[in-house]
């Protein structure tokens, strides 16, 4: 793994409240289809820019790419009145869902990062849980680990035509 990849607590939970005062109104937003956006959006970040957003770890888990320090940085979130959390049973499992109460301050995210996210979120975040984790198992990083594995940011450079955001030249 990158050593120069350093993780930022301030500003992944800027991307999680961001991300959730972008799509909190969808129907389909819920806990797996913020893991992803959060996923994809550090990643392709990586990818065009050689720059991890927030620098943080994700997990190889069942349903896709996971990242490491989700619920400390929820719960924190709650704790300063920003979101609110609520969950649902839905058949054997529950359904976790997510509001902003605030503004999201991103004043941490500079342009760039803040379209990384919107790209992100205009490309996939339509998805269902069960797409968005379908979708993430395609990903190179995904494949390439073994469960409960950190996935590689480096893994990027790898990705198949379909994940790829970057420009190569042949």
């Amino acid at each position: 793994m990158n050593n120069s990849i350093i993780y930022n607590p301030g500003k992944f939970k800027a991307m999680i409240h961001y991300i959730i005062s972008k799509c909190e109104e969808k129907d389909n937003f819920a806990r797996v289809v913020l893991f992803k956006l959060l996923y994809f959006a550090d990643f392709d970040s990586y990818e065009k820019y050689e720059e991890s957003i927030s620098g943080e770890t994700y997990l190889r888990k069942k349903r896709g790419p996971v990242p490491l320090h989700f619920s400390e940085a929820i719960n924190e979130l709650i704790c300063e009145g920003k979101i609110d959390e609520s969950s649902e049973k839905v058949i054997n499992y529950f359904k976790y869902n997510y509001s902003s109460l605030i503004d999201p301050d991103i004043s941490l995210l500079s342009s760039r990062e803040i379209q990384v996210i919107d790209d992100t979120i205009n490309k996939i975040s339509h998805f269902y849980s069960e797409e968005i984790s379908h979708y993430s198992h395609g990903d190179i990083p995904w494949r390439l680990a073994n469960d409960g594995e950190p996935l590689n940011y480096e893994a990027v450079f790898y990705r198949d035509p379909e994940y790829s955001v970057r420009e190569y030249n042949d």
